[in-house]
């Protein structure tokens, strides 16, 4: 199936460059011009409109507004019988939307966010949670199992609910590694130690391995940015205010990650959260 990888960022030029090395033809579109370097080995589409002639148009794009606005521009465009599947992190409540107005001109629907960072993307070993029916879920399988592990959560914004959870579940485990790597620090416990120690044991994660590691070689070059990991966050407080939970570990972290990105830290790697931690810092 001829595919088109929509937003070419950190995580969708690996996607585009997987899914041509699994043999699918793959054409690729930026809303901003790219570097040659970075554009390698991928083909651009000349303009939407041949964008949109692929059977799946994968959009990989960082926020619902800029799915949103990239899909009002692309759907004019789409045809009947063609998958649109959403694999950013965006409000469940609009891939819900987009699922039913696309419904009414035949055109397919998957919400399909993913976790394991630009390593998981190039390596073929994505964490994927759809959402929509098992019709349009079956018509992309075969792509996106190239991808990674592909589980149908439920319906159309399942995929995106399950993708705030994770989200949630990693915010919170950054603020625990950070707290852990601050107080091992301050008690002269080198991290690098602390790590090996704890590695096979109930404490042990990657975050605790590579946030961790980030965190205490002060090298905060984004796999996933702060102001990504803030917009995620807040969508989990939607749907917690939404279902009338109160999430007190999630209010904390959330508060902290604004504080982070007020002291203009968005594009640094969320593992930044240490920064708040470590003495004479901004933000300390």
């Amino acid at each position: 199936m001829q595919i088109t990888v929509l937003g070419l960022g950190l995580m969708g030029r690996p996607i585009a460059r997987t899914l041509a090395r699994a043999g699918h033809p793959v054409r690729g579109w930026n809303r901003s011009p790219l570097d040659a370097e970075l554009r390698q080995g991928i083909v651009l589409c000349s303009d939407l409109r041949q964008a949109a002639e692929a059977e799946i148009c994968l959009l990989m794009l960082a926020h619902s507004a800029a799915t949103d606005a990239v899909l009002a521009q692309l759907e004019p465009h789409l045809r009947p019988q063609t998958t649109v599947v959403d694999m950013g992190s965006s409000d469940p409540a609009r891939s819900q939307i987009h699922a039913e107005r696309l419904a009414n001109q035949g055109i397919a629907w998957v919400d399909a966010p993913v976790s394991g960072g630009p390593e998981g993307a190039a390596a073929g070993k994505l964490a994927i949670m759809a959402g929509g029916s098992a019709e349009a879920v079956a018509q992309v399988r075969t792509a996106l199992e190239a991808l990674g592990r592909l589980t149908h959560v439920g319906g159309a914004g399942a995929g995106h609910t399950a993708k705030v959870i994770n989200q949630l579940i990693v915010g919170l485990s950054i603020q625990a590694v950070a707290e852990a790597t601050a107080l091992a620090e301050a008690h002269g416990v080198a991290p690098h130690l602390l790590r090996a120690a704890l590695a096979g044991g109930f404490a042990d994660s990657k975050i605790l391995q590579i946030h961790g590691e980030r965190m205490a070689s002060r090298r905060y070059i984004p796999g996933g940015r702060v102001a990504t990991q803030l917009k995620d966050l807040r969508l989990a407080a939607k749907l917690a205010t939404s279902a009338g939970l109160d999430l007190p570990h999630l209010n904390d972290t959330l508060a902290r990650y604004e504080q982070l990105l007020a002291a203009g830290h968005g594009d640094l790697d969320h593992s930044a959260l240490h920064l708040l931690l470590d003495q004479g810092s901004v933000g300390a």
